[in-house]
């Protein structure tokens, strides 16, 4: 059906008149952002995409969008899909962009073909749902493709807002933990503490671990990991912040503490690593 299509020459000769329509059908779609998206921005992004699916067209291939001559009109929905996912718009919302011009285009193709050729109009329309359902499934795809990446970023930037390492006196660093200890959060806490041991040349660390919620096998190890990387830049290391129910668990496990000192509080952390410093408060 796409063979012999007159999506081209529409899309060439009522460039203008589609635009229109197409805005008008996006506004009533009831999908529009303007808090996100402004009128300007929209119509730039529109225009863009008409030209590039004219000039795509032109080639006479409507089945497959993975040609390189619909390249352009790929890109140009990559770009458009990752702006909307970092703006906050939804896959639906994003989709719709493309969807929308659906109703313009048949509309068109109807005044052109004026009910002489049942057949050709039904195959033109075919073509179209076709070619639009497709450049529809790849907006999504990248849409949510760019959204994973942002949450990835997210989620790195949170392991290390809630990583903190403080120095609390000199030669005293304090890592306050607060929440789940995984793998990836504990290669955050191991590369960061070791850092700041270099940087500031301490001699004691503590690793508080009173927001941590529950202590199992896995913890546990990560704790012991992180004391081993800080012993072997000359820094001890003391956890505060052992509650009666974690030192009962870790007993339970099994798990080798043996050799590093645990404290119930961060206080008594903090005057016992003074004290190793031979410091006194009065």
């Amino acid at each position: 059906m796409a063979k012999g299509s007159r999506l081209a020459e529409i899309l060439r000769n009522y460039e203008a008149d589609l635009l229109e329509d197409w805005l008008r059908e996006q506004r009533a779609s009831g999908t529009l952002r303007p808090e996100l998206l402004s009128e300007t921005e929209l119509r730039a992004q529109s225009r863009e995409f008409l030209n590039a699916m004219q000039q795509a067209a032109q080639g006479g291939n409507l089945t497959d969008i993975t040609t390189p001559e619909w390249k352009n009109t790929r890109d140009l929905l990559a770009r458009i899909s990752s702006i909307r996912a970092s703006l906050g718009f939804s896959p639906a919302e994003t989709a719709t962009f493309v969807m929308s011009l659906k109703q313009p285009l048949f509309t068109r193709l109807g005044k052109e073909m004026d009910g002489q050729n049942l057949e050709g109009l039904l195959g033109e329309i075919w073509t179209v749902t076709t070619l639009l359902d497709k450049l529809g499934l790849y907006t999504t795809e990248v849409f949510i493709e760019s959204r994973e990446q942002i949450i990835a970023r997210q989620h790195e930037d949170l392991i290390e807002l809630s990583t903190p390492v403080i120095q609390v006196w000199k030669g005293i660093l304090a890592v306050p933990l607060v929440g789940t200890l995984d793998s990836a959060r504990t290669q955050v806490v191991m590369e960061n503490l070791l850092q700041e041991i270099v940087n500031t040349a301490s001699d004691i660390a503590i690793i508080d671990i009173t927001g941590v919620p529950t202590v199992d096998t896995l913890v546990a190890q990560h704790l012991l990991k992180t004391v081993a990387a800080a012993r072997l830049m000359g820094a001890d290391c003391i956890i505060s912040g052992v509650r009666p129910q974690i030192a009962q668990t870790i007993v339970q496990l099994g798990a080798e503490f043996t050799g590093i000192r645990t404290k119930a509080t961060l206080a008594g952390a903090l005057a016992l690593a003074l004290r190793d410093l031979g410091l006194t408060i009065q």
